[in-house]
């Protein structure tokens, strides 16, 4: 495969997953992975990714910004977050999960809507400040310098304490069969406490993201109460969801 080939899968990957492991990349392109750390490099000079200990990062995963720059998928991503706004009454109590598209609904809330969100995602509570209206709680922790937010223990035991109408994550990877998965066993731990959290959770998707894995299982599918991607729920990509105790939007 040649270098602009390689380069070009390289951040696909992370614009879709948001974060990738040089591992996985190498043995997915089946190419070293110092060929792969070189790639990521060139990619990172080239201010197209940043390069992190062990993998790459998106730009629009790791730095917040008001305006919507280096969104990958923002259409898809405006679509679900209106469709979940829709999902949210005056009143409610949310969590907000990090990640793009869960940013996407955070800045599609109307600002005259009173609710009171938590979020352990320090752009997503950068972007609720701007809403009067919004009583904005930080789930503390340790802070994940790549991700932008707060992970371990204390995370984890702070969502032990709450209970939320609705509780909107993402996720790096979905299959029908296997469930939600992650690479990072941090994140998964929190995303789990998340749902247990929350009365009704709600994944937000894009299609892209569908009919793939990882390591880390954070759920089957079913614990899963909605599913929104951009796609009408009648669409056939959705198909392998629908013997599951899953509504999708």
């Amino acid at each position: 495969m040649l270098k602009e080939e390689r380069q070009r899968t390289i951040l696909t990957e992370v614009v879709l997953h948001n974060r990738v492991l040089l591992t996985d990349i190498a043995e997915n392109l089946n190419v070293s992975i110092d060929t792969v750390r070189r790639d990521v490099k060139e990619l990172d000079a080239e201010g197209k990714l940043k390069k992190v200990h062990g993998g790459a990062i998106a730009l629009g995963f790791t730095n917040y910004t008001p305006k919507n720059d280096n969104t990958y998928a923002l259409t898809e991503k405006t679509v679900i977050a209106e469709k979940a706004v829709r999902l949210i009454k005056e009143g409610s109590v949310i969590f907000i999960d990090g990640g793009t598209t869960c940013l996407e609904l955070a800045r599609a809330i109307p600002s005259k809507m009173q609710l009171t969100c938590f979020t352990h995602s320090l752009p997503v509570a950068l972007e609720l400040l701007n809403k009067a209206n919004i009583e904005v709680i930080f789930v503390g922790g340790q802070l994940s310098k790549d991700a932008q937010m707060a992970i371990g223990a204390s995370t984890v035991y702070n969502l032990s304490q709450i209970k939320v109408d609705y509780g909107f994550i993402g996720t790096g990877y979905v299959d029908a069969a296997f469930g939600l998965t992650e690479f990072d066993w941090d994140i998964v731990q929190v995303k789990k406490a998340v749902m247990d959290a929350s009365k009704k959770s709600v994944l937000l998707c894009i299609s892209e993201k569908l009919n793939s894995q990882h390591r880390y299982k954070t759920c089957d599918i079913n614990s899963v109460n909605i599913m929104i991607t951009e796609l009408n729920p009648e669409n056939k990509q959705l198909d392998s969801f629908r013997n599951h105790d899953i509504h999708l939007l």
